[in-house]
């Protein structure tokens, strides 16, 4: 008999393919869900429920949030990484961590074929295959949802022909949420200029502070990496889950992305992802004291180039670990603390302290007083660095 390992989330999609492939295929059908931070102790337990239900011979819970850590987003860090410097990636960090482990998996039970329940108009489903192809390109890869064209009601009745109960009442908004971020879909992201209600949002739960309200934050940061909390030492899992909880009762964290998917439409998504934000924008504020100019300039270049990687699912592409290894180059030295101020909605930067801040007044004070070179000096540096246009205007003319 085929022996089939499927991702399973325990939502309509993919409860329609565990029934799908078991019955009508007649597949020995395994399901896996891979945790990155998302869920918990009762969501998981609900999905090995459901998963049963469905009839699948086994169901494993795979825990890979450190390894989503460790491998993805503390170079997400590094690089500052942010799509269309808003969005940072989190799924898309997500579904390749996931995609790794469910492949390793397959090996691992011997499965002859994989599954998902992608859609055809998504990112998932290009990220899920790009990774399947690479490590398990003998097997292969079946999509229910996107193959047979399925509406939600034609799930629904499949489902309860089979005997598999439930509340199939299709949810306002899809929720997709982890230790990076949460992501909500609903109708107001599919045009271009709705809002999602306050009720949408994840940290809706916590009431409102007054404007004039406000908290400080201290992040300490070690090699590029954060380390400390308002003094106190955590890893790096563990100090993400506790700025999520303290962002969220500020409402931080939440904004509207608009970018190309992988196929190349326009999509529009809603996020909130405290952790991210204030993790990023604080390393960045940090880098900006600690790094040379032309490091900067590099790092802003490559890490456009590994976001857009990321997100379109290209992870194991080689040229990702070139750019890895040059921001973990470039992180040696970027250590100290930031101070971030907390209000209402959002946060900033109020300043850093670094054994290797390169703002040094020995030298200069910016706008005010030099040190460490003389006016003639700074004569011939202009009439060096004009010395190329010049020869250009001479030829060619006034270049304005």
């Amino acid at each position: 008999m085929n022996k089939v390992l499927l991702a399973f989330s325990g939502g309509l999609d993919t409860s329609y393919c565990a029934r799908y492939l078991a019955v009508d295929q007649a597949m020995e059908v395994h399901s896996v869900v891979v945790d990155t931070g998302g869920f918990t102790t009762d969501e998981l337990a609900h999905i090995a429920e459901r998963a049963r239900a469905c009839g699948v011979a086994s169901h494993s819970t795979l825990d890979r949030t450190q390894v989503l850590f460790d491998t993805v987003l503390r170079h997400c860090i590094a690089g500052n990484i942010l799509k269309n410097a808003s969005y940072p990636l989190s799924v898309s960090a997500e579904r390749v961590v996931q995609a790794i482990a469910i492949a390793e998996h397959a090996r691992s039970i011997g499965a002859t074929h994989l599954a998902h329940g992608s859609t055809g108009a998504g990112n998932d489903q290009i990220r899920f295959d790009t990774i399947f192809r690479i490590m398990t390109p003998q097997l292969p890869v079946l999509t229910p949802i996107r193959d047979n064209r399925l509406s939600r009601q034609d799930e629904i009745e499949y489902l309860l022909k089979h005997g598999v109960e439930g509340d199939w009442t299709k949810a306002k908004y899809s929720i997709n949420q982890g230790i990076w971020g949460t992501t909500i879909g609903g109708r107001e992201t599919l045009t271009s200029h709705e809002p999602l209600p306050e009720a949408a949002w994840p940290s809706n739960i916590h009431a409102k502070h007054p404007a004039d309200a406000s908290q400080v934050v201290q992040l300490h940061f070690d090699k590029g990496l954060p380390t400390r909390l308002d003094g106190e030492a955590l890893d790096p899992v563990a100090l993400l889950r506790r700025l999520n909880d303290i962002g969220s009762q500020w409402h931080i964290g939440r904004d509207m992305h608009v970018g190309d998917t992988i196929l190349g439409i326009k999509g529009r998504v809603a996020f909130e992802a405290p952790a991210a934000l204030m993790t990023i924008k604080a390393h960045h504020a940090l880098e900006k004291h600690t790094l040379t100019k032309w490091q900067l300039n590099l790092k802003d270049q490559l890490s456009l180039w590994y976001g857009q990687l990321l997100h379109e699912g290209q992870f194991l592409e080689p040229a990702m670990r070139s750019i890895e290894a040059f921001f973990d180059q470039t992180q040696q030295h970027v250590n100290g603390e930031v101070t971030l101020r907390l209000r209402e909605g959002g946060f900033f930067v109020e300043g850093i302290t670094s054994a290797h801040d390169l703002m040094r007044s020995s030298f200069a004070t910016y706008g005010e007083e030099n040190l460490a070179w003389s006016g003639d000096d700074v004569k011939g540096f202009a009439t060096i660095g004009a010395i190329a246009t010049s020869i250009w205007s001479s030829v060619n003319g006034d270049p304005t």
